[in-house]
């Protein structure tokens, strides 16, 4: 057994005569690296040649031993761009990209479920009607969902998505599926753009019991319209997030 340290922070401490496989020692020793903070949320360990090699390793050993903490949601990998530990408090994109919070979820690797709470046909009201461009009494398909993590409750959503463009889109199957995937995917419709604002809101009773929060808990409050190609609104939505779960990153440049 040896005891060497290496740059990325893993001291190697591995025996080759223990019970315990390699695999399960080194994937232990991350563990506790994690736990303790010595590598804290959004981490980048080393790359899988560097740190096979500094632990004296196959690279299937290395594999086997990531594999095992991302199965237990500590790592995360990303393609192209490596291997990090991930955090406690959800960071989606959604502040710069034109994505849905089911494709951000799925992309860092976030286990999430859906539940449906409605899904009904309905006469858009006034307001409603002229950011969507529909004459007064038009339907559109207001569709109520619940996304949870691993944490807890983490959004309350409320779409509202135009029936012209849509028909038959009150039968869908949306628990498992992306509301954007769907209308890109089962209708042909080219969404582009979307203009996105974030408020502060105190949460009411309705919202309050659905995350799991008191009433007048702060709450982060998303607005979003988004246009196809053509410049047509096809969805307007209502987004309320846990602020303690989920919190909304910006990258940003300067030129």
């Amino acid at each position: 057994m040896s005891d060497r340290p290496h740059p990325d922070g893993v001291t190697e401490q591995l025996d080759r005569d223990a019970p315990a496989p390699l695999h399960a020692q080194v994937s232990e020793q991350i563990r506790a690296k994690i736990l303790s903070a010595e590598w804290p949320p959004h981490y980048r360990l080393r790359s899988e040649p560097e740190l096979a090699a500094d632990l004296g390793i196959s690279r299937g050993t290395l594999r086997r031993a990531l594999a095992t903490l991302i199965r237990d949601g500590l790592l995360v990998q990303v393609r192209g761009r490596g291997t990090f530990v991930t955090s406690t408090t959800i960071e989606p994109s959604i502040a710069q990209k034109l994505t849905t919070l089911s494709e951000d979820f799925a992309r860092q690797g976030v286990p999430y479920t859906t539940e449906v709470v409605s899904q009904r046909v309905m006469a858009a009201p006034p307001p409603l009607a002229t950011l969507l461009d529909l004459s007064p009494g038009q339907s559109v398909l207001r569709l109520e969902r619940l996304r949870s993590a691993s944490t807890g409750p983490v959004a309350w959503l409320v779409n509202y998505v135009r029936t012209d463009l849509t028909p038959g889109l009150e039968q869908a199957d949306l628990a498992d599926r992306s509301l954007f995937g769907l209308l890109e995917n089962e209708y042909g419709l080219k969404i582009t753009t979307g203009r996105r604002t974030f408020t502060a809101t105190a949460a009411t009773d309705r919202i309050a019991t659905a995350l799991g929060v008191a009433e007048g808990f702060p709450l982060l409050y998303l607005e979003q319209i988004t246009y196809l190609h053509d410049g047509r609104a096809i969805e307007y939505s209502d987004v309320w997030i846990h602020s303690e779960r989920m919190r909304v990153t910006s990258l940003l440049s300067r030129r």
